[in-house]
């Protein structure tokens, strides 16, 4: 693997976890005034009616489903990570969320060992242990409650999403991953939206708006940089977000 393309890579997740921690913010701004489940139909709903003209313009060969059970499992994923997200920013502040969903390289260590087979470098592994102990001093025990418990699942998603982009066909563009993970999520988030359903505010609806096309520049940056480059390679790269996060937190919510 050459430089440059590791390099690329690097560039494209922190272009990415700089959307992903806009997107936290918009949440933040929900302020628990929309249901988790309505919030990820809404946020899918859109992504897929943004992407649908995108994957349109593609040729037939390149619009096609391949893996169906991989896209699929990626798919619920989402859901089960961004629910989870929801409440974990709604009752956490910006920067403790944050400091637990960016252990995500953290855990993508040993499972891409488990799942793809890549080597642990020394350098990987050292860094690895500073980034789990800024973790703990962020955490600290009086912040742990149940909150942290849904951070730590939505961790869990973020690793295995990114991870199980080095299994997607390389015949299946980073468009059509985006279109065919959404709309897959569609049935179950809406079945569950349809029972947790609350009027909405246009403001609240800016705010969902905004996170869905900030979610979906991170999905397809991420889906781009993991298909480049070994995940142990780049995946520190994620922790940038705790920069801006951490900035977003102090300045939007003191």
């Amino acid at each position: 693997m050459s430089f440059p393309v590791v390099n690329l890579a690097i560039i494209f997740l922190i272009l990415g976890n700089l959307a992903a921690s806009l997107s936290d913010v918009a949440v933040k701004l929900l302020n628990g005034e929309v249901s988790a489940f309505q919030y990820i139909f809404i946020r899918q709903l859109f992504s897929t009616l943004v992407i649908y003209p995108l994957w349109l313009k593609q040729s037939k060969q390149k619009r096609k489903l391949y893996s169906a059970k991989l896209n699929l499992f990626r798919a619920h994923l989402i859901i089960i990570g961004s629910g989870c997200m929801v409440i974990a920013i709604t009752h956490l502040t910006l920067a403790t969320a944050n400091a637990i969903f960016h252990a995500a390289p953290l855990m993508m260590l040993p499972l891409s060992i488990l799942l793809l087979q890549e080597k642990l470098t020394i350098k990987s592994s050292v860094l690895s242990l500073i980034g789990f102990s800024g973790v703990i001093v962020v955490l600290r025990p009086s912040e742990f409650e149940l909150a942290v418990v849904f951070a730590l699942v939505t961790t869990f998603t973020i690793a295995l999403f990114n991870l199980t982009a080095k299994k997607l066909p390389t015949e299946q563009t980073v468009v059509s991953t985006l279109f065919w993970t959404s709309l897959l999520s569609l049935p179950i988030s809406g079945c569950l939206a349809i029972f947790h359903w609350v009027p909405l505010s246009t403001t609240n609806l800016l705010f969902i708006l905004a996170s869905a096309t900030l979610v979906l520049t991170y999905n397809g940056l991420a889906v781009a940089s993991y298909q480049r480059a070994p995940a142990n390679s780049i995946a520190l790269a994620e922790n940038s977000g705790l920069v801006f996060v951490t900035l977003f937190g102090v300045t939007l919510f003191n």
